[in-house]
């Protein structure tokens, strides 16, 4: 015996699938939304990411010193990559600081 809940509504892949109505897919709307970030080091070809250039890693590394990612630094996979390996040799070289300076309790 099936439910009223089970035979109302459109059929279960109806109810979940992604096309709409008419059967094709829902588009976005076009307009001036955000565009897309480029990577600066590849747009910059000549560019090269150098371990004791210590100001432009410092722009990639947070307050607390934590590395920052992709999504806020703009930079492609294979740049961040090689970013991180930069930053972590500058560290073992005492170039950047591993963490924030520490504050003593009183």
């Amino acid at each position: 015996m099936a439910t009223d809940r089970e035979t109302s509504g459109p059929p279960r892949s109806a109810r979940y699938s992604s096309s709409g109505p008419t059967g094709q897919r829902r588009r976005r709307p076009m307009g001036r939304g955000a565009r897309r970030r480029v990577c600066a080091y590849c747009g910059d070809k000549a560019a090269h990411i150098d371990y004791k250039a210590a100001n432009q890693l410092q722009n990639n590394i947070s307050e607390r010193g934590k590395i920052l990612p992709r999504r806020a630094t703009g930079l492609c996979a294979r740049h961040q990559r090689e970013m991180a390996v930069a930053i972590k040799r500058a560290r073992f070289l005492a170039m950047l600081p591993f963490t924030s300076e520490q504050r003593h309790r009183s």
